[in-house]
């Protein structure tokens, strides 16, 4: 049986760039779909439920990229990808922590463009299919006791209190307690959660980690396991204990 083809939304007011986007991706096997501001582009996503998100920043109307990515993520976790000719690390930052997951500066090259597509749609499906039989641990926890993963069920528990992390945090939560007490580098990191296109995009690190430490630390101003080694990368500091249910 024949797979259903991905769905892509592409959110961009730029006619040419919605051409080439339509025509790149409709030939790489992908079903497309355009909107051409915000309020359009937030009511496709109710309508149709994409697989992924194209997301230009500087749209006309009331709603920019920005309060696009906000409101999608207030209900679902679809794949985002920012896309715009803004080069600020500001921009970046503030699109990420709202909830992106990449973000693409214009002009982009279509090779790198399907590759982050690619990747995108595979972090999202492993999530999807987070059932199925894991090869690696399907508990983790502190020694202590504060910090609990199921990786089965994607439940994480600070203290006595459950907390959601999107699927991107959940998955570099889990690679930090994998290796605990190991120094991971940048690469490392990016290649292992995000993938083997990725590498040198550090400050998708530091927005991860920040997240990761307002959600799972007593204090994320004085991290206790989400350490930083200057230069280097992170490491998860204490014991973590491993176990199959």
């Amino acid at each position: 049986m024949k797979n259903k083809a991905k769905r892509i939304l592409v959110v961009d007011d730029e006619l040419p760039i919605q051409r080439i986007l339509r025509r790149n991706l409709t030939v790489s096997g992908y079903d497309v779909l355009v909107a051409d501001d915000g309020e359009q582009a937030v009511e496709m996503v109710r309508a149709h439920q994409p697989d992924l998100i194209l997301l230009d920043l500087c749209l006309p109307g009331e709603l920019d990229g920005l309060e696009v990515c906000r409101q999608v993520r207030l209900s679902m976790q679809t794949p985002i990808i920012v896309l715009s000719a803004l080069t600020e690390e500001k921009q970046k930052v503030e699109a990420l922590d709202l909830g992106a997951d990449d973000y693409l500066t214009k002009p982009f090259s279509n090779d790198e463009l399907q590759a982050r597509v690619r990747a995108c749609l595979r972090r999202a499906s492993s999530s999807d299919n987070s059932a199925d039989p894991p090869a690696q641990p399907e508990i983790l926890c502190t020694e202590d006791g504060y910090l609990y993963m199921n990786v089965v069920q994607r439940q994480v528990r600070v203290g006595e209190q459950d907390v959601r992390l999107t699927p991107t945090e959940f998955e570099l939560l889990q690679h930090l307690m994998l290796y605990a007490g190991k120094v991971l580098t940048h690469r490392s990191l990016l290649r292992a959660v995000w993938g083997p296109e990725y590498g040198e995009e550090a400050d998708y690190l530091r927005v991860y980690v920040r997240q990761l430490r307002i959600k799972v630390e007593k204090e994320s101003s004085k991290p206790r396991y989400i350490m930083t080694e200057p230069g280097i990368g992170y490491v998860f500091r204490g014991n973590v204990i491993t176990r199959n249910i």
